[in-house]
């Protein structure tokens, strides 16, 4: 079943202008909304993403999260205009609030959203719009998808932390390639280069990011969540203190399941006889 929640008449939600969402069988299908603007990130849009990020962490409706953009463009970055040019005349909190609300959504709320989060580039994503297709646990753009690192092109470093980031996707060598030469490259360099996990044709885009988190759907939430959060903090850990932590939250997440995962799993593996781990998902409920 799909309802598209963009409406505020029926609703108190805080999406429908720059920020569209559709929800469709636990699937919350969120899209940056300015393509008559390839989907620049605006002052505007940046404080509407966060409350639709908010509220969504809440929303039963969304299980699994999945970012994109309206139109042919994922997005192309900041908007220059918008963001630039016309908070500068502002005072200088106007400045800093605008900074604060594109680095809350596009980097923290991102990376520690509790629930999947998978990015589906389907066009345009270039400058600042790396950030938060990296920050989504997975990404899927498609074969046409065109990205770019062109701040070079114009003086300027990759702002925020794009620099950062496609230095840990996509390895050093990649990553000041297109850095240096401000080169667009497509979705399948991109999956090459392990800036996006894989690449399909366009008209293909939709159905295999829906099956994607169909997938995720079938895992327990309470165990991704925990996963999520335990390979993020490991990775400036040594190897003994990582082991530790990692012990340490596998029992916290046994702990805290309310499905009882592990029980149900164990039963279903030598009870059973019905779940045979690597293969498939066991039975939640």
């Amino acid at each position: 079943m799909t309802d598209v929640g963009n409406g505020k008449a029926d609703r108190d939600e805080p999406w429908g202008n720059t920020v569209l969402v559709e929800f469709e069988d636990g699937i919350a299908w969120v899209s940056m909304n300015r393509p008559d603007k390839r989907n620049a990130m605006s002052p505007a849009m940046n404080r509407e993403m966060n409350e639709v990020l908010d509220t969504l962490e809440l929303d039963d409706r969304c299980q699994v999260l999945v970012l994109t953009g309206s139109g042919e463009s994922f997005s192309a970055g900041m908007d220059l205009k918008e963001y630039f040019r016309e908070t500068e005349k502002k005072p200088r909190i106007a400045t800093v609030r605008a900074r604060r609300d594109a680095f809350a959504w596009q980097g923290t709320k991102l990376m520690n959203f509790v629930k999947p989060t998978i990015a589906m580039v389907n066009g345009w994503c270039f400058g600042g719009a790396f950030t938060p297709m990296a920050c989504c646990d997975l990404a899927i753009a498609a074969d046409e998808a065109t990205f770019g690192v062109s701040e070079v092109n114009w003086g300027i470093l990759p702002g925020g932390n794009v620099s950062k980031v496609l230095g840990q996707l996509m390895g050093r060598r990649a990553a000041l390639y297109a850095i240096m030469t401000g080169i667009p490259f497509d979705g399948k360099k991109a999956a090459a280069t392990g800036l996006v996990n894989e690449s399909v044709p366009r008209e293909q885009l939709r159905e295999r990011t829906r099956e994607l988190a169909r997938v995720l759907l079938e895992k327990n939430p309470t165990i991704l969540a925990q996963a999520k959060l335990a390979f993020r903090n490991v990775d400036e850990m040594s190897w003994d203190v990582a082991l530790d932590y990692l012990s340490a939250k596998n029992e916290q997440a046994i702990l805290i399941d309310p499905e009882r995962g592990r029980e149900q799993g164990l039963r279903q593996f030598l009870d059973d006889k019905s779940y045979r781990p690597g293969l498939k998902s066991m039975k939640r409920g």
